[in-house]
């Protein structure tokens, strides 16, 4: 993605009761979190910005590569489970059916998903609570990846008995993540794996405009 570049967001600052600020990332230092914070989701409108990064790639893909983009709040239900905190929905379809498509589903938690190909969905953040601690910056370096990994055919699926997998890996096989589910629609799955097994699960990268 040439043009893509992440936004300029101004730093917001946020402090506990004591009005000391949280340093968020690093709170917990070497230490393992303490056990209610797991239950926790204070100022999770540090996430915020990733609606802007989401946004910006959406941009990029659209400037740079030959898809079909649709600004739908119905697209939601690309996800593989209902969300009832959707503010909206953007799937990005390259020109190439061999090209996973991509559809961008903001949430008023604030966070994005992106459901990629058939069959999985990537959350940023994973979970947000107080123990992750979470940060939009390291949350949004995922997306970016993610999402490039995407585009530049780097993405497989699988379609099985026991549910879905997929990985992500770069072209150089320098950095890869993968992933199962179980928890899978069995019409989702007996929908996709037909259409999985005529690309052999793997996805072709998105064509460029010319």
């Amino acid at each position: 993605m040439d043009s893509y570049r992440r936004p300029g967001i101004e730093p917001e600052v946020f402090r506990d009761d004591d009005g000391a600020v949280i340093a968020y990332g690093d709170r917990w230092g070497p230490d393992s979190p303490p056990s209610d914070s797991y239950s926790v989701l204070s100022n999770v409108e540090r996430f915020r910005p990733l609606h802007q990064v989401a946004q910006a790639l959406i941009d990029a893909l659209a400037s740079e590569y030959a898809v079909t983009v649709e600004d739908d709040l119905a697209l939601a239900s690309d996800l593989m489970h209902d969300r009832d905190d959707v503010i909206r929905a953007v799937r990005i379809t390259p020109d190439d059916s061999t090209a996973a498509p991509l559809t961008f589903v903001f949430t008023s938690f604030p966070s994005i998903l992106v459901h990629a190909g058939l069959l999985h969905d990537f959350l940023y953040p994973v979970c947000g609570c107080d123990a992750c601690d979470e940060t939009w910056e390291r949350v949004a370096d995922s997306m970016e990846w993610d999402v490039q990994t995407v585009v530049e055919g780097g993405y497989e699926e699988r379609a099985g008995r026991q549910g879905e997998a997929y990985r992500l890996s770069d072209a150089d096989g320098s950095r890869s993540s993968s992933g199962q589910s179980q928890d899978v629609p069995r019409a989702r799955l007996d929908a996709a794996s037909g259409a999985l097994t005529e690309i052999d699960g793997a996805w072709t990268a998105w064509p460029r405009l010319r």
